[in-house]
This record gives C-alpha cells, sequence and structure tokens, in this order.
C-alpha cells in the first residue's frame, strides 16, 4: 500500500504511512493531511500536536539565539499574530524587543483559551 502514498513533502522518504485521515513520515517526523486530488497540504502543528493556523498566538518552549546577533529569545515569550510560511522556518513573526523573525514550529506551543 505504500507504494499509492506521496512522498514526505519535508525530506522526501518513501516510507510513507498513514494513521486515521494524517500521513506520517517516520524519517523525520511530519504529519500532513492528504488532499482529494492526491496533491498533499501540509498542517503546521507546535511542540506538542496542537494545529497552528495564521493569526495564532504561541510561547516560546526553548531559549533561542538570535542568528548573527548576541539577543535570545527567551523561554516564555508570547509571539501574536503568527503567519504561517513554506520552509523549515515554517512561522513568521514579530517578536516583542527584537522585531520580525522566522521560526521553527517545534519551538513554540499554541496558547490556548
Amino acid at each position: 500500500m505504500s507504494d499509492t502514498l506521496p512522498p514526505c513533502p519535508e525530506c522526501s522518504s518513501t516510507y510513507v504511512y498513514q494513521v486515521d485521515s494524517l500521513l506520517n513520515c517516520p524519517e523525520c517526523g511530519h504529519e500532513w493531511v492528504p488532499d482529494a486530488d492526491g496533491a498533499t497540504a501540509s498542517t503546521v502543528r507546535d511542540s506538542v500536536g496542537n494545529v497552528l493556523e495564521d493569526g495564532d498566538t504561541v510561547t516560546v518552549i526553548k531559549d533561542l539565539k538570535v542568528k548573527g546577533s548576541s539577543t535570545v529569545v527567551k523561554v516564555g515569550t508570547k509571539v501574536r499574530g503568527i503567519r504561517l510560511v513554506e520552509g523549515d522556518h515554517d512561522i513568521d513573526c514579530k517578536i516583542p524587543g527584537i522585531g520580525q523573525m522566522s521560526l521553527k514550529s517545534q519551538f513554540v506551543k499554541k496558547v490556548t483559551g
């Protein structure tokens, strides 16, 4: 059955498997929902598996060094109004006191309620 599933859109692995309605990649951990026409729609999830959407508020779960600077985004920093983009750093946002940045979804947790 794996020969009918598309390769992983993140790492191009052919070892994709299906759990319920999600396709999963065992090599990079990427999960996505296949479209009806066979194409894939990437689902961006935070560090604990919550689905992220444009406009969500997230909290940074780990101190992150800012590339090319001595600045650090501290754990617990709340970031409002995120925008999802394609690529390795899949969140564009404006971090208070630092400015415009791109983040990886694996280092944030969605704020609920």
